[in-house]
């Protein structure tokens, strides 16, 4: 019998037939054996996260594909970010995404990332704590010139615009208030008193003084953007009665893991970028298949090689990804069903996101394996499950695993 479940998202994966490949997807083109034995043992067939004619995000997709209507859970990218970078949310926060970048002394934007810097640690410290009015500010580092910030305090709304443009030579925004509620106007007010007050600290700070004496741009503003208001979700564990984990380099996914009460588990050079290790993500995912009942294993790059129009290197990612599940077909314990899928399609001839189907594939001894042999956009939507959506995926894994819930007498 089936006992557990490790659950292979592939970000990014579809895509449509491209003429240099011979009309057929980057994933078909792919030499893919290892997916393939998968597949020929299997229950197959496509997926639309949010449904036919919903072109999604990979926030909401995974919600979706974990279970979790967007409808209901979705608040926006900020708390997912915040998350994932370890800050610990509270109902009624306000978070953001946010860059520490440069202006002038007009606040234009001389640029967005400040220099590409790689640490914003000092940064982050200088302002994390900061108060405003009743409103206290969490400010953690992420990766790069990323941070996460988090508003706490009584009577706040997401209702507001950003602060950052998304441009160069602009000013920064003023932020406003989206609605006339007495929450959003405060929200607004203090926001923009604080990016105010966390301006002139960086500026003056030793650190940026020091950068300028090398001949490096300073970094004195936090662009913020995409505010949503955290809104506690109910923990995977509790919602299937299983113990999950994430495994992802990026930290949108392990944003998705942490606000659903995963533990989120390292893997060494786990980059979300073309070089990742993807071996020791699985790696990492059969150890941790002897302490948890359900794995979520996230591998970024095949996204970003569309949205780059790369088909050929989409192509060899998507036969990196292949070699390394050699492990898991070696290894994989008999009573651990594996599922594979993508959260959405990335063509190389859009560069973007799009709503086609993805390929899904549910493999274990004893499924009802159908005729399909090779994991493919067109292969897959012979199969035997047809076209899902994405909140179809947990209720099919909980009955291959005999977990539903009778309906009835």
């Amino acid at each position: 019998m089936l006992k557990k479940c490790l659950l292979l998202v592939c970000d990014g994966l579809g895509d449509r037939p491209i003429e240099a490949l011979g009309n057929l997807t980057p994933l078909e083109a792919a030499r893919t054996p290892n997916l393939d034995s998968f597949a020929a043992k299997a229950e197959c067939g496509v997926m639309v996260a949010l449904g036919r004619g919903k072109r999604p995000g990979s926030d909401t997709s995974h919600l979706a594909i974990l279970g979790y209507d967007p409808a209901v859970c979705y608040s926006g990218r900020g708390p997912i970010e915040v998350a994932g970078i370890g800050l610990k949310l509270q109902d009624g926060d306000i978070a953001f995404r946010g860059n520490f970048g440069t202006v002038d002394d007009k606040l234009v934007i001389k640029d967005r990332r400040g220099g590409r810097i790689r640490d914003v640690g000092p940064l982050a410290s200088a302002v994390d704590g900061m108060a405003v009015e009743d409103v206290s500010f969490l400010v953690k580092p992420g990766t790069a010139h990323r941070a996460g910030v988090v508003m706490r305090g009584k009577g706040l709304s997401d209702a507001i615009t950003d602060a950052d443009p998304h441009e160069a030579g602009v000013p920064v925004h003023h932020v406003q208030a989206k609605d006339d509620t007495p929450q959003a106007k405060k929200t607004a007010r203090v926001l923009n008193e604080f990016m105010r007050k966390a301006y002139e600290v960086l500026r003056d700070l030793p650190f940026n003084a020091d950068r300028q004496q090398q001949g490096q741009i300073p970094v004195n503003f936090l662009l913020l953007r995409g505010p949503g208001q955290y809104r506690a979700i109910e923990p995977f564990a509790s919602r299937y009665g299983m113990s999950g984990c994430c495994i992802a380099g990026g930290g949108l996914y392990k944003g998705i893991g942490a606000l659903l009460g995963m533990e989120l588990i390292e893997a060494p050079a786990a980059t979300g970028l073309p070089d990742t290790d993807v071996r020791a993500k699985f790696e990492a995912a059969l150890a941790a298949l002897a302490s948890h009942d359900f794995v979520f294993v996230h591998v970024k790059a095949a996204d970003s090689l569309g949205e780059d129009g790369n088909y050929e290197g989409k192509k060899a990612f998507i036969e990196k990804i292949d070699q390394a599940a050699a492990v898991l077909v070696q290894r994989l314990p008999q009573d651990v069903l594996f599922v594979a899928t993508a959260d959405h399609t990335t063509p190389c001839a859009l560069c973007a996101h799009s709503a086609d189907a993805v390929p899904v594939m549910f493999s274990a001894p004893g499924v009802r394996a159908d005729s399909v042999k090779t994991f493919g956009e067109r292969s897959c939507a012979s199969g035997i499950l047809g076209m899902m959506s994405g909140l179809d995926v947990m209720p099919h894994i909980l009955n291959l695993l005999g977990r539903l819930a009778l309906i009835g007498a």
